[in-house]
């Protein structure tokens, strides 16, 4: 597409700030600091901020938000000539330039978006798995700006609310510039129904700002999709053209990853045709202010994390226990500072954004501290990675466990 260049080598990639781990791809987990690399890195950049500094603010920083990438950064060469074609199952193509949407009606959505590798590395602890090694920190949580899709979609003629064209359009492709080796080196692609794309409530966004500043280029400049409440797999960047198509995208990441396979399949038995395309991220929490096996004093300690669920459902509560499960406190929520937070209350609450939880307790001299989320709907943490426990290492929603030991540590 005129004015936007994928480029074929990693000469030209923005700068990522020194605190981030970066994380390989490969079957194993291999984590690095960058302060501790210089000028050497792992191609494409793929890496995620550190426990403590994720839940440092509810809306994650720019320099601290996950970075997931396939292959070199797009560059922009001409922003005016830059623009997205709309094509397919329509009756009125069109040519949607950067003014096109900033004369749109501009939105703002605070959501959180999750890679579906998220705790990856603790499911390979069971088994092997395949896939670049997450800690607890493949998402954050970002303030996005831009115009609806539901309203891109009504300048060629779609009407809100439709779940199919007169031409049989069904679904929603979004073909990004970037270039992919699992794609023979096509274009990365996804889709979603055409009823979300054109429901305004589901908040589906061309984003072309982030925590109010224009979107910087690790993150999708100059225009992104964002699908609130979805997996990040399905929030395309660097868009460079929308499809109205029949059926689901059939690129690689829709049909030949990102599907939940049960324990039994393994790379000699598996039929990617068997499974639809992972859309929700389930139920999911973490703790982010204590790394495994730290040494923490006596007395009182504070334990906090997020808390999140797919689908736009909120956080009825988290349980946090301090003896691995055997009993249970309730934790506090928030999102705003000094505003309480109610799951189904979407006036006082973000309702496809995180929640932070957090408890103050004394521990025992040896403590297995776990945390559990439950959502709305009373979806509920699995209480073993081996249940569910998958090739690819996606959707690692176990009960969190951190191992700590109470003492005086030499530093």
């Amino acid at each position: 597409m005129p004015g936007i260049i994928g480029p074929s080598e990693y000469s030209q990639e923005p700068p990522r700030h020194p605190c981030l781990r970066i994380n390989a791809k490969a079957s194993f987990s291999l984590s690095l600091s960058l302060e501790n690399m210089g000028a050497f890195t792992i191609e494409p950049f793929n890496a995620e901020p550190r426990r403590s500094d994720l839940v440092s603010s509810y809306v994650t920083p720019v320099d601290f938000f996950y970075k997931r990438n396939h292959g070199p950064i797009p560059i922009i060469d001409d922003i005016e000539r830059y623009c997205v074609s709309i094509t397919g199952l329509i009756d009125h193509p069109k040519l949607l330039f950067m003014k096109d949407v900033w004369n749109l009606p501009k939105y703002t959505v605070t959501a959180t978006l999750q890679c579906a590798g998220n705790r990856r590395t603790a499911m390979s602890k069971t088994k092997t798995v395949k896939g670049v090694g997450w800690d607890v920190a493949a998402l954050g949580n970002a303030v996005w700006s831009g115009a609806k899709l539901a309203d891109v979609l009504e300048l060629v003629g779609i009407p809100k609310l439709t779940s199919a064209t007169p031409s049989g359009g069904k679904h929603v492709e979004f073909v990004s510039i970037d270039k992919c080796k699992e794609e023979n080196g096509g274009p990365y692609k996804a889709s979603i129904p055409l009823s979300q794309a054109t429901n305004p409530l589901a908040d589906v966004l061309l984003a072309y700002e982030m925590n109010g500043e224009t979107i910087n280029r690790d993150h999708g400049y100059p225009l992104r999709v964002v699908v609130p409440g979805v997996i990040g797999a399905r929030s395309v960047k660097w868009l460079d053209s929308i499809n109205i198509i029949a059926e689901e995208c059939q690129g690689f990441f829709m049909q030949k990853d990102y599907k939940m396979f049960p324990p039994s399949v393994n790379w000699d038995n598996i039929n990617w045709s068997t499974r639809k395309p992972q859309m929700d991220f389930p139920v999911q929490c973490a703790i982010c202010s204590l790394e495994d096996s730290n040494i923490v004093k006596p007395g009182k300690i504070t334990i906090k994390g997020y808390a999140v669920s797919g689908g736009g459902r909120g956080i009825e509560r988290v349980d946090v226990s301090i003896d691995g499960g055997k009993t249970w406190l309730e934790a506090s929520r928030f999102q705003k500072a000094g505003m309480p937070y109610i799951a189904d209350d979407d006036s006082s609450s973000d309702k496809w954004a995180w929640v932070f939880f957090e408890v103050v307790t004394d521990v025992p001299k040896n403590a297995e501290i776990v945390a559990k989320a439950v959502d709305i709907a009373s979806n509920v943490q699995p209480e073993n990675v081996e249940n569910i426990w998958n090739l690819r290492g996606i959707l690692n929603t176990s009960w969190h466990r951190v191992h700590v030991r109470v003492g005086h540590s030499n530093i």
